[in-house]
């Protein structure tokens, strides 16, 4: 019975060994490995119509399958990207060749405030316009290193993103094709009840389509949306605004109006009144309602989680993990909730 017990330890022991060495070995490649199992998730309900379609043909269902996921999913963000990276190197050219004075705008908009908030700016040190060139001197400085310093580093990573993107690819047919199987082999390894187990994959398959579904397509429809309103009254940066608005709805109560709510502001202090209760109801009754009305239906009540967790957590998983934390800290604190919502349930898990 000892040597039964010792040699089960040992196991163990082993075991989580592996475990983390291949975890270690993996880590280069975590954000392929995570999208990959993501997008896998999100176009299962497809794969599983088209397999039943083309019957034992899984190959063929599984390449359709990563050719839609490629043409909805995968190919729009590079566009953007690409078309976002453009853009701000447009607006960067025009604030360093002085055709967009970001010094005579400032200027203007503290003409525009009342006595008290300029007499404010003077203690600040940013009434003085030779104080204010001085620190926009140092701004587009600090900017210009920054830029360069992440364009290096672009082309040094450039090779590691092309590997790490074609790793998503190949990892993703898989997932597709013998994503079932999987799942099935994962929660024959789990030491739950059969109920448990159930009950949890059932809650993480449906908080990982809420959550990335859900929150993505609300925020790519709020970004949209503030683009095409700022491309109509001809403000400069329209994309590079858009995709600001983009990121920022994913923080619950705030979100895009932290970038259309100052832009409305100004257009009613600089006198342009008719643009600033346009942009102003556009943003209250056409932006914000897609949260309100997007969100429930596709993430649903009982996914849904308080605004301040949501918030947190988004803020989190940036910290943490870059630019996929916006996924993963909103996934992990939804996980979290579900798995002690049935840790407290009290029912029985048969």
């Amino acid at each position: 019975m000892q040597n039964n017990t010792l040699e089960r330890k040992v196991f163990l022991g082993l075991l989580l060994f592996v475990t983390l060495a291949f975890g270690w070995i993996l880590l280069p490649f975590y954000g392929a490995v995570f999208w990959a199992a993501i997008l896998a998730i999100i176009f299962a309900p497809l794969q599983k119509r088209l397999a039943a379609h083309f019957g034992e043909r899984r190959n063929l269902a599984a390449l359709l399958t990563l050719t839609v996921c490629l043409l909805v999913a995968v190919l729009p963000v590079i566009l953007i990207a690409a078309m976002l990276v453009q853009e701000g190197a447009t607006l960067y050219q025009q604030i360093e060749s002085g055709d967009l004075d970001v010094r005579a705008l400032l200027n203007q908009f503290r003409e525009l405030l009342p006595a008290v908030a300029q007499q404010q700016l003077d203690r600040l040190g940013w009434g003085d316009a030779g104080s204010l060139r001085e620190r926009l001197a140092s701004g587009a400085l600090e900017a210009s290193r920054y830029l360069a310093t992440k364009a290096f580093s672009f082309g040094q990573g450039t090779f590691q993103f092309l590997i790490g993107f074609f790793v998503m690819l190949y990892l993703l047919f898989f997932f597709i094709r013998d994503g079932r199987e999987l799942v099935h082999k994962v929660r024959q390894a789990m030491p739950l009840s059969d109920g448990q187990k159930r009950r949890l994959f059932s809650k993480f398959t449906r908080v990982v389509r809420a959550t990335v579904k859900g929150n993505v397509i609300v925020a790519l429809t709020q970004g949209a949306l503030g683009g095409v309103i700022f491309a109509i009254f001809g403000i400069s940066g329209a994309l590079l605004w858009a995709v600001l608005m983009a990121f920022l709805s994913l923080l619950p109560a705030v979100g895009a109006g932290l970038i259309w709510g100052p832009v409305a502001i100004y257009f009613f202090m600089s006198g342009s009144v008719w643009q600033g209760i346009v942009l102003m109801l556009y943003g209250v009754l056409v932006i914000g309602l897609v949260d309100n009305i997007l969100r429930p239906i596709l993430v649903g009540k009982d996914t849904k989680m308080p605004d301040y967790i949501v918030l947190i957590s988004t803020l989190g998983g940036l910290s943490l993990f870059g630019l996929n934390g916006f996924v993963i800290g909103p996934l992990v604190a939804a996980l979290f909730i579900s798995a002690w919502g049935l840790f407290t349930a009290g029912e029985d898990p048969s």
